[in-house]
């Protein structure tokens, strides 16, 4: 794999050519940045910016008033490589926090889907209606903390207005869901996102995740997308790599001050 070539290609079509993640946001180019606005269950925040430290501080004050303005809060999605070199620094002084570090790594999709069966005992389901998304909701309270019912009100959202470019999947022990995933298809994009995979604590280690991983790479892959990406926490990291994900830099998010806690990424909690 050519790691530049694929970053090269990921910050050209995901952020710079970035598409709404939802029917009731928008992406708008700024400047010297784009960001997503939506309302307030929907992600708001920077996805890609090419600054100077000329400019930089005056962009970032310009993002702070544009958010504000609409009552929102938002995020700024840091990448290791974002210029100016200094970009954290100055966030920090504008009043952002960041988040923990994950790392970018993504993967052919024909490479993951072959083999990789839920364990014994357990069952993948793909999401279809409302029950199953609070499923998901719940689950996803358990692993991460919850989240207001943002998640919850999202995945409705997509379920009713554009079914075609999101995938949520259960893994259900018995009747007991023990883990939740969701798979991104931005419509044209040449990388499928994998989001929000959490396992709740007694069936971590076991290969839940790696089944839920096999599982959204077979429907990426028959939906036509070439590439899987994900936004690796240090736990996920090591089950990625193990997998065939290959790390191509860092992402840091920097929140404005009272954005309400939420997952970003795919942090699996599965050691």
């Amino acid at each position: 794999m050519d790691r530049d070539a694929v970053l090269a290609l990921y910050n050209r079509r995901m952020r710079r050519g970035a598409l709404p993640d939802g029917p009731g946001a928008r992406i708008e180019r700024a400047g010297a940045v784009v960001r997503q606005t939506g309302g307030r269950a929907d992600w708001n925040g920077v996805l890609w910016s090419d600054l100077d430290p000329s400019t930089a501080d005056a962009v970032i004050e310009a993002q702070i008033r544009h958010f504000t303005a609409l009552g929102h809060e938002f995020e700024w999605k840091l990448y290791a490589h974002d210029r100016p070199d200094d970009l954290a620094t100055r966030l920090r002084a504008a009043g952002f926090t960041a988040g923990p570090e994950e790392t970018l790594m993504v993967a052919r999709t024909g490479d993951l889907g072959a083999g990789g069966g839920p364990p014994e005992g357990v069952q993948l389901c793909p999401v279809i209606d409302a029950a199953g998304v609070e499923a998901v909701s719940d689950v996803h309270a358990r692993v991460f903390g919850p989240d207001g019912g943002r998640l919850e009100r999202r995945l409705l959202a997509r379920l009713a207005e554009a079914p075609d470019t999101a995938v949520a999947v259960l893994a259900v022990a018995g009747d007991r869901p023990v883990s939740a995933a969701r798979l991104e298809l931005p419509p044209g994009a040449p990388f499928a996102g994998l989001w929000g995979g959490g396992t709740v604590p007694d069936w971590r280690g076991r290969g839940v995740y790696r089944s839920l991983v096999a599982f959204r790479a077979r429907v990426a892959a028959d939906r036509g997308y070439p590439w899987l990406q994900v936004d690796a926490s240090d736990l996920s990291r090591p089950v990625l790599r193990r997998l065939g994900f290959v790390p191509l830099t860092t992402t840091t998010p920097f929140v404005h001050p009272n954005w309400p806690p939420l997952s970003v990424g795919c942090s699996t909690v599965e050691p």
